[in-house]
């Protein structure tokens, strides 16, 4: 019966290590399947990511566009019909967000927009609130803290 402890790779299914450098007799003596001279045959060559063997690379060929700005802000964004599952009277922080699943720990500011509806009275306690979601958590009866 086959179990683990009796398997074994079918013949000819596992071939023997290529050993290099070891004299002309092995028929890979001498330069050790590294060809003569160039980068690739000195002992310590690491090509740079994206090194294409001196032709002009891909991220140089393309061309570039527009403006990254390196300072921007990326807010976390929490809909009003996310913060609909809070039981009435509960404050909504980075905290609540959190253990309801509504957000990752890794994610940045957080922001609340006006997508759907809210019908508990809540506070909120978050980062930002568009002025669209303070109408709507305020008509609702919860208070806006930021």
């Amino acid at each position: 019966m086959l179990k683990l402890n009796n398997l074994s790779p079918s013949e000819g299914a596992r071939r023997n290590k290529k050993r290099v450098g070891r004299g002309p007799g092995s028929g890979r003596g001498k330069t050790a399947t590294r060809g003569h001279k160039g980068a690739r045959s000195r002992s310590g060559f690491s090509a740079k990511p994206g090194f294409e063997g001196g032709q002009m690379p891909l991220h140089r060929r393309l061309p570039k566009r527009g403006f990254n700005n390196i300072f921007r802000r990326e807010y976390v964004i929490v809909s009003l019909s996310d913060l609909d599952r809070f039981d009435a009277g509960t404050t909504v922080d980075r905290r609540a967000l959190l253990d309801a699943g509504i957000i990752r720990r890794t994610d940045g500011p957080v922001k609340v927009l006006a997508n759907g509806e809210i019908s508990k009275a809540v506070t909120v306690d978050v980062d930002k609130v568009s002025s669209g979601a303070r109408d709507k958590i305020t008509a609702a009866g919860g208070t806006v803290k930021e």
